[in-house]
């Protein structure tokens, strides 16, 4: 039987997700535990300190973070690679990554996703108005800004799929479970980009998986998941009741 690693972490996150087309490009077989980061029990937390997910067990390797994932399996299992060559675009690809995790992060979403998913229905606490019209009326646009100075017209990045047309493309899916969608008129660039990198097999393979979450509650994740063929892990860290991470950004 082929060896499989281990992903904990929800479909949903846009952190797992960048993982799990990560290894699906890569012909990597995995298992997922699929718990929110909220619902870890103690044993998540020694796996991951910061209770943040995805978190990647590979035997005898076990990592947090996305990106620190995602370089781990570029190295060990190196076709295609996800990086471009040269040092220039290299560290260029490596800066747009960063920006899509953090920035994007930020506004997409702990400003956009947290204030009308995370909030009311992990939470019980109403959206914050003020919050979310400066998101969309400041912080969405600046981003988009700067992507349309960055993405290509045609194509990806680097040529080839890359770390950095992933990583951009994953925040976005989780805005338009937000009922988000960028306007094509005033960011046409970035608008066909996004589609572009979304509509490759590895992320489409994920969305029926992603959308059977956002319709199920939480303590109904894994059986609903199980019913339509979701790579489950045996056994879960998941929790009896939610609890918050150490770190809000």
């Amino acid at each position: 039987m082929t060896k499989r690693v281990t992903i904990i972490g929800s479909y949903v996150s846009p952190y797992v997700r960048k993982v799990l087309v990560t290894l699906d490009l890569k012909g990597i077989a995995y298992e997922l535990d699929p718990i929110i980061p909220f619902m870890g029990d103690e044993r998540f937390s020694q796996l991951s300190p910061l209770r943040r997910i995805p978190v990647l067990i590979d035997d005898p390797v076990t990592l947090c973070d996305s990106t620190v994932i995602c370089e781990y399996l570029n190295e060990r299992y190196p076709q295609p690679p996800l990086l471009p060559e040269g040092a220039a675009e290299r560290a260029r690809a490596r800066w747009l990554e960063e920006f899509a995790d953090t920035r994007m992060g930020e506004v997409l979403i702990w400003g956009l996703f947290n204030q009308l998913v995370i909030n009311p229905f992990v939470w019980g606490t109403p959206t914050d108005d003020a919050v979310l019209q400066r998101v969309m009326g400041e912080d969405i646009p600046h981003v988009l800004d700067y992507l349309e100075s960055q993405v290509p017209a045609e194509g990806f990045l680097f040529g080839a799929v890359s770390i950095a047309d992933i990583a951009i493309a994953c925040p976005f899916r989780n805005a338009a479970f937000a009922r988000f969608t960028i306007d094509a008129a005033r960011w046409p660039r970035t608008a066909a980009f996004v589609a572009r990198v979304l509509g490759i097999e590895s992320f489409q393979k994920l969305r029926p998986f992603e959308e059977k979450m956002m319709r199920t509650p939480i303590p109904q994740h894994r059986a609903a998941l199980d019913e339509i063929g979701a790579p489950l892990t045996k056994e879960t860290y998941v929790a009896a009741s939610a609890r918050r991470g150490l770190m809000r950004t």
